[in-house]
Protein backbone atom coordinates (compact mmCIF):
# COMPACT_ATOMS: atom_id res chain seq x y z
CA UNK A 1 0.00 0.00 0.00
CA UNK A 2 2.79 2.00 0.62
CA UNK A 3 4.25 1.72 -2.60
CA UNK A 4 0.45 2.30 -3.93
CA UNK A 5 0.71 5.88 -1.70
CA UNK A 6 3.56 6.86 -3.53
CA UNK A 7 2.49 6.85 -6.88
CA UNK A 8 -0.93 8.23 -6.34
CA UNK A 9 0.55 11.35 -4.12
CA UNK A 10 1.30 13.39 -7.57
CA UNK A 11 -0.99 12.49 -10.07
CA UNK A 12 0.45 14.50 -12.86
CA UNK A 13 4.21 13.45 -12.47
CA UNK A 14 3.01 9.46 -12.29
CA UNK A 15 1.16 10.07 -15.56
CA UNK A 16 4.28 12.37 -17.58
CA UNK A 17 6.81 9.68 -15.94
CA UNK A 18 4.67 6.87 -17.55
CA UNK A 19 4.15 8.47 -20.99
CA UNK A 20 8.21 8.83 -21.03
CA UNK A 21 8.33 5.56 -19.75
CA UNK A 22 5.70 4.49 -22.60
CA UNK A 23 7.55 6.50 -25.23
CA UNK A 24 11.44 4.55 -25.03
CA UNK A 25 9.29 1.19 -24.95
CA UNK A 26 7.96 2.27 -28.08
CA UNK A 27 11.13 3.09 -29.89
CA UNK A 28 12.56 0.39 -28.66
CA UNK A 29 9.29 -1.76 -30.07
CA UNK A 30 9.22 -0.10 -33.38
CA UNK A 31 13.55 -0.21 -34.12
CA UNK A 32 12.50 -4.15 -33.28
CA UNK A 33 9.42 -3.59 -35.70
CA UNK A 34 11.27 -2.04 -38.32
CA UNK A 35 14.53 -4.68 -37.72
CA UNK A 36 11.76 -7.69 -38.32
CA UNK A 37 9.88 -6.16 -41.27
CA UNK A 38 13.12 -5.20 -42.72
CA UNK A 39 14.57 -9.06 -42.21
CA UNK A 40 11.73 -10.47 -43.69
CA UNK A 41 11.19 -8.31 -46.83
CA UNK A 42 14.81 -8.61 -47.24
CA UNK A 43 14.71 -12.34 -47.57
CA UNK A 44 11.20 -13.28 -48.50
CA UNK A 45 11.55 -13.06 -52.38
CA UNK A 46 14.98 -15.93 -51.64
CA UNK A 47 12.26 -18.02 -49.13
CA UNK A 48 9.21 -18.45 -51.29
CA UNK A 49 11.20 -19.54 -54.24
CA UNK A 50 10.98 -23.13 -54.97
CA UNK A 51 15.00 -23.75 -55.26
CA UNK A 52 17.42 -27.05 -54.88
CA UNK A 53 20.32 -25.03 -56.23
CA UNK A 54 21.06 -21.41 -56.84
CA UNK A 55 23.91 -20.74 -59.37
CA UNK A 56 25.46 -17.15 -59.11
CA UNK A 57 28.64 -16.01 -60.49
CA UNK A 58 31.89 -17.24 -59.21
CA UNK A 59 33.08 -15.72 -55.16
CA UNK A 60 28.99 -14.53 -54.85
CA UNK A 61 27.14 -15.59 -52.20
CA UNK A 62 24.56 -13.51 -51.79
CA UNK A 63 21.98 -11.26 -53.79
CA UNK A 64 21.52 -8.51 -50.92
CA UNK A 65 24.81 -7.03 -51.05
CA UNK A 66 26.46 -8.69 -53.82
CA UNK A 67 27.08 -8.62 -57.69
CA UNK A 68 26.48 -12.02 -59.70
CA UNK A 69 26.48 -11.23 -63.49
CA UNK A 70 26.22 -14.31 -66.00
CA UNK A 71 26.02 -15.23 -69.76
CA UNK A 72 22.50 -16.17 -70.04
CA UNK A 73 23.82 -18.85 -72.36
CA UNK A 74 24.79 -20.76 -69.78
CA UNK A 75 21.60 -21.90 -69.11
CA UNK A 76 21.26 -24.30 -72.16
CA UNK A 77 25.03 -25.57 -70.72
CA UNK A 78 23.17 -26.43 -67.80
CA UNK A 79 19.91 -27.85 -68.69
CA UNK A 80 21.94 -30.76 -71.17
CA UNK A 81 21.82 -32.79 -67.50
CA UNK A 82 18.98 -35.02 -67.71
CA UNK A 83 18.68 -34.76 -63.60
CA UNK A 84 17.39 -31.33 -63.91
CA UNK A 85 13.65 -30.67 -63.88
CA UNK A 86 14.04 -26.74 -64.62
CA UNK A 87 16.85 -24.48 -64.89
CA UNK A 88 15.54 -20.75 -64.86
CA UNK A 89 17.92 -17.59 -65.22
CA UNK A 90 16.86 -14.73 -63.61
CA UNK A 91 18.27 -11.10 -64.07
CA UNK A 92 18.92 -8.66 -61.29
CA UNK A 93 19.05 -4.65 -61.56
CA UNK A 94 18.83 -1.40 -59.92
CA UNK A 95 16.59 0.53 -62.23
CA UNK A 96 15.71 3.99 -62.69
CA UNK A 97 11.88 3.90 -63.51
CA UNK A 98 9.44 6.94 -63.56
CA UNK A 99 6.26 7.24 -61.93
CA UNK A 100 4.23 10.70 -62.08
CA UNK A 101 6.95 12.03 -63.94
CA UNK A 102 8.74 11.65 -60.64
CA UNK A 103 11.73 9.60 -60.61
CA UNK A 104 12.39 6.07 -58.30
CA UNK A 105 14.39 2.69 -57.41
CA UNK A 106 13.43 -0.49 -58.08
CA UNK A 107 14.87 -3.77 -57.86
CA UNK A 108 14.35 -5.02 -61.58
CA UNK A 109 13.48 -8.42 -61.55
CA UNK A 110 13.21 -10.17 -64.98
CA UNK A 111 12.44 -13.90 -65.30
CA UNK A 112 10.63 -16.02 -67.67
CA UNK A 113 6.65 -16.16 -67.11
CA UNK A 114 5.16 -19.42 -65.71
CA UNK A 115 8.76 -20.50 -64.23
CA UNK A 116 10.58 -19.75 -60.49
CA UNK A 117 11.77 -16.36 -60.00
CA UNK A 118 8.52 -14.30 -59.86
CA UNK A 119 6.61 -12.50 -57.38
CA UNK A 120 5.91 -14.48 -54.47
CA UNK A 121 2.51 -13.05 -53.95
CA UNK A 122 0.34 -11.23 -56.12
CA UNK A 123 -2.04 -9.34 -53.88
CA UNK A 124 -4.00 -7.44 -56.59
CA UNK A 125 -4.22 -8.30 -60.65
CA UNK A 126 -2.25 -11.11 -62.24
CA UNK A 127 1.79 -12.00 -63.30
CA UNK A 128 3.64 -10.53 -65.69
CA UNK A 129 2.94 -12.58 -69.40
CA UNK A 130 4.79 -10.78 -71.94
CA UNK A 131 6.90 -7.91 -72.48
CA UNK A 132 5.94 -4.02 -71.95
CA UNK A 133 4.05 -5.55 -68.37
CA UNK A 134 5.06 -5.06 -65.28
CA UNK A 135 4.43 -5.81 -61.30
CA UNK A 136 5.29 -3.66 -58.69
CA UNK A 137 5.41 -4.16 -54.48
CA UNK A 138 2.58 -3.23 -52.82
CA UNK A 139 5.06 -0.93 -50.81
CA UNK A 140 5.76 1.13 -53.70
CA UNK A 141 2.54 1.24 -55.06
CA UNK A 142 1.06 3.08 -52.02
CA UNK A 143 4.04 5.30 -51.83
CA UNK A 144 3.47 6.71 -55.14
CA UNK A 145 -0.20 6.02 -55.16
CA UNK A 146 -0.29 4.07 -58.01
CA UNK A 147 -2.64 1.05 -59.37
CA UNK A 148 -3.08 -2.16 -61.60
CA UNK A 149 -3.18 -0.76 -64.87
CA UNK A 150 -1.27 2.26 -64.20
CA UNK A 151 2.11 2.91 -66.17
CA UNK A 152 5.50 3.21 -65.18
CA UNK A 153 8.53 4.58 -67.44
CA UNK A 154 11.57 3.01 -68.08
CA UNK A 155 14.16 4.79 -70.27
CA UNK A 156 11.66 5.37 -73.08
CA UNK A 157 9.40 2.43 -72.82
CA UNK A 158 5.74 2.82 -71.66
CA UNK A 159 4.83 -0.64 -69.06
CA UNK A 160 1.68 -1.42 -67.83
CA UNK A 161 1.38 -2.42 -64.15
CA UNK A 162 -0.79 -6.03 -64.25
CA UNK A 163 -0.26 -6.61 -60.72
CA UNK A 164 1.14 -5.89 -57.35
CA UNK A 165 2.84 -8.56 -55.03
CA UNK A 166 3.92 -8.70 -51.65
CA UNK A 167 6.76 -10.04 -49.31
CA UNK A 168 8.91 -8.23 -51.95
CA UNK A 169 9.63 -4.82 -49.99
CA UNK A 170 13.72 -4.95 -48.73
CA UNK A 171 13.03 -1.26 -47.08
CA UNK A 172 15.69 0.51 -48.72
CA UNK A 173 14.44 -0.60 -52.19
CA UNK A 174 11.33 -2.42 -53.50
CA UNK A 175 11.24 -5.53 -56.09
CA UNK A 176 9.64 -5.18 -59.63
CA UNK A 177 8.81 -7.73 -62.20
CA UNK A 178 9.21 -7.86 -65.64
CA UNK A 179 9.86 -10.54 -68.11
CA UNK A 180 13.60 -11.44 -69.06
CA UNK A 181 13.53 -11.06 -72.10
CA UNK A 182 12.41 -7.38 -71.61
CA UNK A 183 15.31 -6.81 -68.83
CA UNK A 184 17.71 -8.14 -71.02
CA UNK A 185 16.91 -5.62 -73.88
CA UNK A 186 17.36 -2.47 -71.91
CA UNK A 187 20.77 -2.74 -71.13
CA UNK A 188 23.39 -2.18 -73.07
CA UNK A 189 24.91 -5.69 -72.69
CA UNK A 190 22.23 -8.18 -73.56
CA UNK A 191 22.40 -11.89 -72.80
CA UNK A 192 23.22 -11.75 -69.55
CA UNK A 193 21.20 -13.22 -65.86
CA UNK A 194 22.26 -12.55 -62.58
CA UNK A 195 22.06 -16.46 -61.13
CA UNK A 196 19.94 -20.02 -62.29
CA UNK A 197 17.35 -21.52 -60.24
CA UNK A 198 17.65 -25.39 -60.39
CA UNK A 199 15.45 -28.01 -59.59
CA UNK A 200 16.26 -31.50 -59.50
CA UNK A 201 13.93 -34.46 -60.95
CA UNK A 202 15.05 -36.14 -57.53
CA UNK A 203 15.89 -34.31 -54.55
CA UNK A 204 18.44 -37.77 -54.36
CA UNK A 205 19.99 -36.21 -57.51
CA UNK A 206 20.56 -32.75 -56.13
CA UNK A 207 24.75 -33.56 -55.15
CA UNK A 208 25.19 -35.24 -58.65
CA UNK A 209 23.90 -31.65 -60.33
CA UNK A 210 25.78 -29.46 -58.78
CA UNK A 211 28.90 -31.87 -59.45
CA UNK A 212 28.19 -31.82 -63.03
CA UNK A 213 27.72 -28.01 -63.05
CA UNK A 214 31.17 -27.51 -61.77
CA UNK A 215 32.26 -30.13 -64.09
CA UNK A 216 30.98 -28.77 -67.31
CA UNK A 217 32.35 -24.93 -66.59
CA UNK A 218 34.42 -25.53 -63.96
CA UNK A 219 35.59 -22.08 -62.14
CA UNK A 220 32.69 -19.86 -63.44
CA UNK A 221 30.03 -20.50 -60.63
CA UNK A 222 29.15 -20.61 -56.54
CA UNK A 223 26.88 -23.00 -56.48
CA UNK A 224 24.22 -23.24 -53.01
CA UNK A 225 21.63 -25.37 -51.53
CA UNK A 226 18.29 -23.47 -50.94
CA UNK A 227 18.89 -23.58 -46.90
CA UNK A 228 22.91 -22.48 -47.64
CA UNK A 229 21.86 -19.25 -49.84
CA UNK A 230 19.01 -18.45 -47.74
CA UNK A 231 21.19 -18.30 -44.49
CA UNK A 232 23.77 -16.22 -46.89
CA UNK A 233 21.11 -13.50 -47.25
CA UNK A 234 20.01 -13.53 -43.85
CA UNK A 235 23.75 -13.04 -42.50
CA UNK A 236 24.36 -10.47 -44.92
CA UNK A 237 21.49 -8.76 -43.57
CA UNK A 238 21.95 -8.77 -40.26
CA UNK A 239 25.84 -7.92 -40.81
CA UNK A 240 24.51 -4.65 -42.65
CA UNK A 241 21.36 -3.64 -40.36
CA UNK A 242 21.52 -5.67 -37.39
CA UNK A 243 24.18 -3.33 -35.66
CA UNK A 244 22.19 -0.31 -36.41
CA UNK A 245 19.07 -0.86 -34.99
CA UNK A 246 21.06 -2.74 -32.28
CA UNK A 247 22.44 0.48 -31.17
CA UNK A 248 19.36 2.53 -31.20
CA UNK A 249 17.73 -0.13 -29.37
CA UNK A 250 20.54 0.35 -27.02
CA UNK A 251 20.07 3.44 -26.43
CA UNK A 252 16.48 3.57 -26.02
CA UNK A 253 17.19 1.08 -23.20
CA UNK A 254 19.63 3.34 -21.65
CA UNK A 255 17.29 6.37 -21.90
CA UNK A 256 14.67 4.42 -20.20
CA UNK A 257 17.17 3.37 -17.09
CA UNK A 258 17.85 7.22 -16.83
CA UNK A 259 14.21 8.01 -16.20
CA UNK A 260 13.97 5.38 -14.01
CA UNK A 261 16.59 6.44 -11.88
CA UNK A 262 16.16 9.67 -11.72
CA UNK A 263 12.12 8.99 -10.87
CA UNK A 264 13.06 6.60 -7.76
CA UNK A 265 16.30 8.94 -6.86
CA UNK A 266 13.56 11.72 -6.13
CA UNK A 267 10.96 9.55 -4.24
CA UNK A 268 13.80 8.43 -1.99
CA UNK A 269 15.16 11.91 -1.25
CA UNK A 270 11.58 13.09 -0.80
CA UNK A 271 10.31 10.58 1.51
CA UNK A 272 13.56 10.12 3.28
CA UNK A 273 12.00 11.18 6.38
CA UNK A 274 9.86 7.99 6.22
CA UNK A 275 12.62 5.76 5.20
CA UNK A 276 14.45 6.92 8.39
CA UNK A 277 11.60 5.83 10.67
CA UNK A 278 11.29 2.66 8.87
CA UNK A 279 14.96 1.87 9.72
CA UNK A 280 14.35 2.91 13.36
CA UNK A 281 11.36 0.53 13.49
CA UNK A 282 13.84 -2.14 12.49
CA UNK A 283 13.18 -2.32 8.85
CA UNK A 284 15.88 -4.18 7.32
CA UNK A 285 18.06 -2.61 4.21
CA UNK A 286 16.34 -5.85 1.46
CA UNK A 287 12.98 -4.69 3.35
CA UNK A 288 13.35 -0.85 1.85
CA UNK A 289 15.18 -2.35 -1.51
CA UNK A 290 12.18 -4.16 -2.33
CA UNK A 291 9.88 -1.46 -1.91
CA UNK A 292 11.75 0.55 -4.67
CA UNK A 293 12.55 -2.77 -6.83
CA UNK A 294 8.51 -2.88 -6.87
CA UNK A 295 8.12 0.71 -7.43
CA UNK A 296 9.91 0.27 -10.07
CA UNK A 297 8.45 -2.72 -12.25
CA UNK A 298 4.90 -1.30 -11.11
CA UNK A 299 5.98 1.89 -13.27
CA UNK A 300 7.56 -0.24 -15.91
CA UNK A 301 4.30 -2.48 -16.02
CA UNK A 302 1.73 -0.11 -16.35
CA UNK A 303 4.17 2.18 -19.30
CA UNK A 304 4.26 -1.78 -20.83
CA UNK A 305 0.77 -1.24 -21.22
CA UNK A 306 0.54 1.98 -22.50
CA UNK A 307 3.46 1.75 -24.92
CA UNK A 308 1.74 -1.91 -26.54
CA UNK A 309 -1.81 -0.11 -26.93
CA UNK A 310 -0.51 3.08 -28.27
CA UNK A 311 2.00 1.39 -30.64
CA UNK A 312 -0.03 -0.67 -33.08
CA UNK A 313 -1.78 2.80 -34.50
CA UNK A 314 1.70 4.80 -34.01
CA UNK A 315 2.73 2.17 -36.44
CA UNK A 316 0.11 2.33 -38.33
CA UNK A 317 0.13 5.52 -38.92
CA UNK A 318 3.99 5.83 -39.71
CA UNK A 319 3.16 3.17 -42.47
CA UNK A 320 0.59 4.96 -43.89
CA UNK A 321 2.77 8.09 -44.15
CA UNK A 322 5.90 5.96 -45.55
CA UNK A 323 4.81 2.69 -46.76
CA UNK A 324 8.17 1.35 -47.41
CA UNK A 325 8.55 1.22 -43.59
CA UNK A 326 7.10 -1.99 -42.80
CA UNK A 327 6.93 -3.01 -38.92
CA UNK A 328 6.52 -6.84 -37.48
CA UNK A 329 5.43 -7.31 -34.27
CA UNK A 330 4.39 -9.94 -32.93
CA UNK A 331 3.11 -11.37 -28.85
CA UNK A 332 6.77 -13.15 -28.74
CA UNK A 333 8.42 -10.22 -29.37
CA UNK A 334 6.22 -8.12 -26.97
CA UNK A 335 7.16 -10.95 -24.31
CA UNK A 336 11.16 -10.37 -24.74
CA UNK A 337 10.79 -6.57 -24.69
CA UNK A 338 8.70 -6.82 -21.43
CA UNK A 339 11.60 -9.29 -20.07
CA UNK A 340 14.13 -6.57 -20.89
CA UNK A 341 12.22 -4.03 -19.21
CA UNK A 342 11.84 -5.77 -15.83
CA UNK A 343 15.33 -6.44 -16.07
CA UNK A 344 15.94 -2.72 -16.88
CA UNK A 345 13.71 -1.49 -13.95
CA UNK A 346 15.27 -3.52 -11.68
CA UNK A 347 18.77 -2.62 -12.32
CA UNK A 348 17.00 1.08 -12.27
CA UNK A 349 16.16 0.36 -8.98
CA UNK A 350 18.88 -0.97 -7.52
CA UNK A 351 20.98 1.97 -8.76
CA UNK A 352 18.82 4.06 -6.89
CA UNK A 353 18.59 2.04 -3.78
CA UNK A 354 22.17 3.76 -2.96
CA UNK A 355 20.38 6.53 -1.60
CA UNK A 356 18.86 4.49 1.21
CA UNK A 357 22.29 3.28 2.81
CA UNK A 358 22.67 7.18 2.91
CA UNK A 359 19.58 7.78 5.09
CA UNK A 360 20.33 7.46 9.11
CA UNK A 361 17.83 6.21 11.73
CA UNK A 362 18.10 9.16 13.71
CA UNK A 363 17.32 11.87 10.97
CA UNK A 364 13.61 11.56 11.97
CA UNK A 365 14.71 13.75 15.09
CA UNK A 366 15.89 16.21 12.77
Amino acid sequence: MYVIRILINQPLRLILTLLGIALCIILIMFILGIYNGVAEGSVEYIKKIKADLWVLQANSTNMIRGTSLLPAVYDDVIKTDTMIKSATPVLLLLTNVKVHNQSATVLLTGYVPGSEGGPPRIVEGRGVQKNYEIVIDKSFAAKHKIRVNNIIIIKEDTLNIVGISSGTNAFVTQYAFVTLKYEQSIIELPGLASLFIINAKHKNDISSIRKYIEAKLPGRFSIYTHEVFLKNNIAEMEAGILPLFFAIATIGGVVLAIILSLILSVNILERRKDFAIMKILGSPNIYLYSLIIFLALILSLISEVIGVVLYFPLAKLIEKVSPEVTTVINFEHIFYITLAVCVISIFSALMSCKRIKSIYPLEVFA
